[in-house]
């Protein structure tokens, strides 16, 4: 709900070019120096909401050294534009040369020990040993036929039925004890095998990570843009191109970072070539300007009127007097506190660059005039003209008689100078408009 006016002045939302609906006659000027009159008429009525915005760039990345060595390579200027892919720079490590010969060479010792366990087969010498008491046995009782005494043939191959069982019943708990013993030796081969499998696992990923940060030893471009030496800087003003960076991270390759902390006061930001560097240093920022944004902190008052597609006029403080076309695309659901302490919104916004137009860089502080509510062709009056009476708004309307009557109004669009009446008034009537808080009720109007 629109809050009221104060019975002498109304605030203005935003600052801008918007026709008079009505402009003062020389009679009224005249008669009652103190006391202005206007004619109510109809023109377009546009609401503006004010917000400190800044300009932003589709995307940023920064480009760190993988590993400590000197930056031996710069295959790019400054300000140059790049393709997605294309060589920056290149780092020589020798450490990390070293490291990845040491892990080749584990690897290949790992292959070679093949990992496996010791074989012992003990069922053939089992089944050997049971042929060979089978083979006695059977000679056994041939001889033992060629007896003549009958008393004495049957004792003796009785004698050799029983030594035959008993020597069954041995050979089933020595196969026993051998299968034992062979699940075990499996199992100690299984483990061996395992282990030899996690020590190749291993080699290859070591000899995986050594060579992936060779590789990255010479930086390319992940995304297209323009290229800045050393890292953003950390003392550009919120929103900046760190808010851009957020989520970047994610699936980019060794070497690439978000925002990296600038150097100390007295240092270049950017290592030159032949210079040492160690791990995590930025050598170079990647930013990509082929779509330019805005980023404008709403405050929570005026958040309810701004919605997507809303129209905006876009004003850096680099290029006064310059209008940049705009429109939103997004609205944060999650509040940011802004620069007065109070709690605002982030909202985004497409911008439009003239031909004619200075170029804006990402990063410059801008000022965007949102055109939250337009009414075309609107009944209205000067802003001047509405005042608070018994909580509402009021005019003071020159009646029949030429007395002033103070009538309630409902304001919609609230323009810079001029605000919608969507009841209370018609075309054509006179209202005050200079001098609303000398005039009473029933005095005589010019």
């Amino acid at each position: 709900m629109r809050p009221l006016l104060d019975r002498t002045t109304r605030p203005a939302l935003a600052l801008g070019a918007i026709a008079l609906l009505v402009s003062l006659t020389a009679a009224s000027c005249e008669d009652t120096p103190d006391v202005g009159l206007a004619d109510v008429g109809r023109s377009t009525v546009s609401e503006l909401v004010d917000a400190p915005a800044s300009v932003t760039a589709r995307a940023a990345v920064t480009l760190t050294a993988p590993a400590d060595g000197t930056l031996a390579r710069l295959a790019v200027a400054p300000g140059q534009q790049v393709a997605k892919g294309q060589l920056l720079a290149v780092i020589s490590s020798p450490a990390s040369q070293t490291r990845l010969r040491q892990a080749k060479q584990a690897l290949d010792a790992a292959k070679r020990s093949g990992g496996g366990g010791p074989r012992v087969d003990l069922s053939a010498a089992r089944r050997k040993l049971d042929k060979a008491a089978r083979d006695a046995f059977d000679e056994a009782r041939k001889a033992a036929a060629q007896i003549a005494d009958p008393a004495v043939r049957d004792a003796l191959l009785a004698h050799i039925v029983a030594a035959e069982t008993g020597y069954r019943q041995a050979s089933a708990g020595v196969a026993s004890a051998a299968d034992a013993v062979q699940r075990g030796v499996a199992s100690l081969g299984s483990a061996m095998q395992a282990l030899g499998s996690a020590q190749r696992l291993q080699a290859q990923q070591a000899y995986d990570l050594a060579k992936s940060t060779v590789n990255a030893l010479s930086l390319r471009a992940p995304i297209a843009g323009v290229v800045q030496l050393g890292g953003t800087s950390s003392a550009a003003a919120a929103p900046d191109l760190s808010s851009l960076l957020g989520g970047m991270g994610a699936g980019l390759p060794s070497g690439v970072s978000g925002p990296v902390a600038a150097a100390p006061a007295g240092v270049a930001s950017a290592p030159a070539v032949g210079a040492p560097i160690s791990t995590g240093t930025a050598v170079l920022t990647i930013v990509d300007t082929s779509e330019l944004g805005v980023v404008a902190e709403v405050d929570e008052t005026d958040i309810l009127l701004v919605q997507t597609g809303v129209a905006a006029d876009v004003e850096l403080d680099a290029a006064p007097g310059v209008s940049y076309p705009a429109r939103v695309s997004a609205i944060d659901v999650l509040p940011t506190p802004n620069s007065r302490g109070a709690v605002a919104y982030r909202v985004h916004l497409t911008l439009e660059v003239p031909s004619d137009a200075p170029a804006p860089r990402p990063g410059m502080s801008a000022v965007a005039r949102l055109r939250v509510r337009e009414a075309a062709d609107a009944l209205a009056v000067p802003a001047a003209a509405v005042f608070t009476c018994d909580g509402k708004d009021c005019v003071w309307v020159r009646g029949a008689d030429g007395r002033a009557q103070r009538r309630p109004v409902e304001i919609g669009a609230s323009g810079a100078d001029t605000l919608q009446v969507t009841d209370g008034l018609q075309e054509g009537e006179r209202v005050v408009v200079r001098g609303v808080d000398r005039v009473a009720e029933g005095d005589e109007l010019p």
